[in-house]
């Protein structure tokens, strides 16, 4: 069944930022380590100490080092309307003598994260955040995807200084994305892993695409965002006749999602391969993750004491807490395709 354009919004810009990681032992006391590198398990866990019995949208990683506070995109607080972005808990940890793998999850607070939210959750619906640090400022942004007056979607950002223990930010903004906002749905915003390019989604062509906007470095984030308005280009090799949404890349992937034919049903997660500078035609993510209902946001979660990485996503699945519930489960790229 499809859904209507209003509710393919909502569900479509919502998101969920996982700034930071629990850091797994890499030895045990007196015992013999067995496994050398830690193994994300390919089934599937739902992540119920953040789910409710309302709709909790999509994911976005940042990778520190200490635990896992987690924003995410939720209808909990007005009973199933507005959407505006809470915050959690995630941790794992691995252990490499019996290979157990064990997940945490919690609502939680956190001082600096929730002065983030205080000025980024506006009354309208908040969705898809997405955090980038600038090596050319030093400062942390944080993008959100929030509706308008004219009720189209919005791409916005704060900027603050990086955590450092319990500091309360200093945060400024949010202001608009204006070199790629447009009168259309314009959303989800992700920095290729060198950060000289910013991908994200639009429906200013009919369906949703995944654009490219090339960026100059050597330009300060802020004003580069701030700048005038500039007609980004599709990337061809990935969008289809249908509807490609939610771009995240780390390193030489993207993964997305997609209602394209000759998916298992409704939106299936897909990925493609940065090689010989142009993206590959994108694989379908297979039967462990999607499924016929819908999968949503697909983010890469990567440790460096794993030897895979971690896929968090969203799903309407039956068996979930509410309609839309966070899923987190461990993939394997092709190894002849990784470029570190």
């Amino acid at each position: 069944m499809k859904l209507s354009p209003r509710t393919f919004a909502l569900i479509f810009f919502a998101g969920v930022i996982i700034l930071a990681f629990y850091s797994t032992e890499s030895c045990k006391k007196d015992t013999q380590v067995l496994i050398p590198k830690g193994i994300f398990p390919d089934s599937v866990y739902n992540l119920d100490g953040l789910n409710s019995e309302y709709d909790d949208y999509n994911c976005n990683i940042k990778i520190l080092e200490g635990n896992i506070p987690v924003i995410f995109s939720s209808n909990r607080n007005s009973s199933g309307g507005q959407f505006d972005f809470v915050q959690g808990i995630i941790s794992f940890s691995f252990d490499q003598i019996s290979g157990d793998f064990l997940l945490y999850s919690e609502m939680a607070p956190d001082v600096y994260y929730s002065e983030l939210l205080r000025h980024i959750n506006t009354e309208l619906n908040d969705f898809g955040p997405y955090s980038f640090f600038s090596s050319i400022d030093g400062y942390e942004y944080l993008f959100t995807s929030s509706e308008t007056t004219e009720n189209s979607l919005d791409l916005f950002f704060v900027k603050s200084l990086p955590r450092f223990g319990n500091n309360v930010p200093v945060v400024s903004g949010p202001s608009p994305v204006s070199i790629i906002n447009s009168s259309n749905n314009d959303a989800y915003i992700t920095f290729d892993f060198n950060g000289d390019s910013i991908y994200f989604c639009s429906d200013r062509d009919g369906n949703f695409d995944i654009y490219v906007q090339p960026r100059n470095p050597a330009i300060a984030t802020d004003i580069f965002l701030g700048g005038s308005f500039q007609t980004a280009e599709k990337v061809d090799s990935i969008n289809s006749e249908s509807n490609d949404k939610a771009p995240f890349i780390f390193m030489n992937y993207m993964v997305f999602a997609s209602d394209r034919h000759g998916g298992m049903g409704g939106y299936d997660l897909y990925y493609s391969v940065f090689k010989d500078g142009k993206w590959s035609f994108p694989i379908n993510m297979g039967p462990k993750v999607n499924t016929d209902m819908n999968e949503f946001r697909p983010v890469i979660l990567w440790h460096r004491d794993f030897s895979n990485v971690a896929i968090v996503y969203s799903s309407d699945k039956p068996g979930g807490k509410g309609r839309y519930d966070l899923y987190f489960t461990g993939f394997s790229f092709p190894e002849e395709s990784i470029i570190y």
